[in-house]
């Protein structure tokens, strides 16, 4: 599990830049048992109206391409 995680936090890296540059970040939580990804959305995205297109499109599609055995991702908080 511990791989995984290092290999989330190395996608999430990619788009953390996108998300900064707006003012916002994301925070690993961590991964379950299921692949389920469990972020938490910092700064400005946590209440953009338009933060589930980026966790879906940006964030999501990004870990999915980079991590095998990732099935989702979901943010908590």
């Amino acid at each position: 599990m511990a791989a995984i995680k290092e290999e989330v936090e190395k996608a999430l890296d990619e788009v953390r830049p996108m998300l900064q540059r707006d003012g916002g970040d994301v925070e690993l939580v961590g991964v379950n048992s299921e692949g389920v990804v469990l972020v938490k959305l910092r700064g400005a995205c946590s209440g953009c109206p338009s933060s589930t297109i980026t966790l879906k499109q940006g964030i999501e599609r990004t870990i999915k391409e980079r991590v095998p055995g990732v099935t989702a991702v979901q943010s908590i908080g």
